[in-house]
């Protein structure tokens, strides 16, 4: 795969989504345009900012999500992260992320975008840039207490939580919203 491929896929993936709102229609412009000035933008080497992958893991039921105390943020946030030169698309990068940090087989995923964000942040680069995070719904098999969590060296901590009772320290307001998203699906 090449990064043509994975721009390609960020492209069709943000021109198929159906945004929730006048904001998410709005980002969904503007992310558009940062692809079409940006050709290795989602790889990490772009360092004015880059494409991630993200996914919202609910169990079958919907009524826990998996969370992972990330080091960076320190804060309690969905699974995800950069896309790699071997994934065919973003929909593969966010797949990808969500097994390496949660050690789940078996994780399934909707291809359709759920929600984007942009944020500044300190990635691996080690110096400031901007994430514009594609989110993506994923289900895991079964009930939460039928699906163990392996901690990667990527997280601090790795736990499930009730949707309707996050832990302190949690973007509540993110997750809150991604659960929406997901339930109305």
């Amino acid at each position: 795969m090449t990064a043509q491929t994975l721009h390609a896929s960020a492209r069709e993936t943000l021109e198929n989504w159906d945004a929730d709102s006048e904001d998410a229609e709005s980002l969904r412009h503007t992310m558009l345009a940062f692809l079409d000035s940006a050709p290795d933008g989602c790889l990490r080497s772009h360092v004015p900012g880059h494409i991630t992958a993200s996914s919202l893991v609910l169990d079958e039921g919907g009524t826990h999500v998996l969370l992972t105390l990330h080091p960076r943020v320190g804060r309690w946030i969905q699974l995800g992260g950069h896309c790699e030169q071997d994934d065919g698309t973003v929909v593969d990068a966010a797949l990808r992320e969500a097994q390496e940090e949660s050690g789940i087989e078996g994780l399934r995923i909707d291809p359709r975008l759920l929600s984007a964000h942009t944020h500044p942040l300190t990635c691996s680069l080690g110096v400031p840039t901007r994430h514009l995070d594609l989110r993506f719904l994923v289900r895991a098999p079964g009930p939460a207490s039928a699906a163990p969590v392996t901690i990667s060296d990527e997280s601090d901590d790795l736990r499930w939580w009730p949707v309707d009772d996050l832990p302190d320290g949690a973007e509540k307001a993110t997750i809150d919203h991604l659960v929406r998203l997901a339930a109305a699906r």
